[in-house]
């Protein structure tokens, strides 16, 4: 099927941090985008996804939708296989049906976090969980079942929606005077900003479908750090709009045990997707400070 640009970009997940991001970006570019919440269309409901489709007739489906709560995975991996396996099935069957390519976020935690290194597409998976094995599921049904797809894995996101790490640090400096931040797992810190234009940049490529790069990507920010690194830039950003500065102490990670087991390395290697696709992220303290200020600055309207 030819690609049309009046055609939009059609998001499920468009309730998440992502789905608001890429949604914003796109009306800011006079990109045709069109968002369904889990209420509107449950990637889960195999005919509710047929329908979206059917109604919208996109250019591109991005796969934006989730179970991204990691610890609660691990006690329900019902719901965890609904959105993470179930879902990308149902995406990927309906975007196949249709002849639209389709754009499926992933994530680091397909990996156990034992390499030294960053990771590359290559390397072989081995999750530690329920999120990270249901993640690699639905990875599997997107290849099997659909060609003209684009596998994005990222990792530690954050904006000005949503639930993320940047924002409970927000909510923590406004009620605490001391920190605890586990110094012992590192990654690199994604912006939404830079994973929408991310996803713009492979729009613009797949425009010449015949030669389109189909595969898997790893899309993550510009520096690889520690949580606890990455909570101090936080904090000094945070200062100049609040006066505030509590302390951050480093912990290990058996200093603060959660249900799920955490990659120790995260970091990804992007290399591949700015070769392909054209585009790196911006510097993580533009980053942080951007977001920071859509939050907090006077007169900010972001939620």
């Amino acid at each position: 099927m030819a690609r049309s640009p009046e055609a939009p970009i059609l998001v499920f997940g468009a309730g998440g941090q992502l789905g608001q991001e890429v949604l914003v970006r796109a009306r800011a570019a006079g990109l045709p985008a069109v968002g369904l919440t889990r209420g509107e269309a449950d990637i889960a409901d195999a005919d509710a996804v047929s329908r979206a489709i059917e109604a919208t007739k996109p250019r591109l489906i991005l796969n934006a939708a989730a179970f991204t709560a990691v610890d609660k995975a691990e006690n329900e991996p019902e719901a965890a296989f609904r959105g993470n396996v179930l879902g990308a099935e149902n995406v990927a069957r309906a975007a196949n049906a249709a002849d639209v390519p389709l754009i499926h976020i992933s994530t680091d935690y397909v990996f156990d976090g034992s390499k030294q290194g960053a990771y590359v597409e290559s390397d072989p998976i081995a999750p530690l969980g329920i999120y990270g094995s249901t993640k690699a599921e639905g990875e599997a049904k997107v290849r099997a079942i659909a060609p003209k797809h684009i596998i994005l894995r990222t990792a530690w996101v954050f904006g000005p929606y949503g639930a993320n790490f940047l924002k409970t640090m927000l909510r923590l400096a406004k009620e605490r005077d001391h920190l605890r931040v586990v110094a012992d797992q590192r990654g690199c810190p994604t912006a939404t900003a830079d994973i929408a234009k991310a996803i713009f940049a492979i729009d613009r490529v797949l425009a010449n479908e015949a030669a389109a790069p189909w595969g898997t990507y790893h899309f993550g920010g510009s520096e690889t750090l520690t949580w606890h690194a990455f909570a101090e830039r936080i904090i000094e950003a945070q200062a100049v709009y609040t006066g505030k500065k509590p302390k951050v102490e480093a912990i290990s990670t058996t200093d603060y045990p959660t249900p799920a087991k955490r990659p120790a390395n995260s970091e990804l290697e992007s290399g591949l997707f700015a070769q392909t696709f054209g585009y790196r992220a911006a510097g993580l303290l533009e980053r942080i400070g951007e977001t920071v200020g859509q939050l907090l600055a006077p007169g900010s309207k972001t939620n």
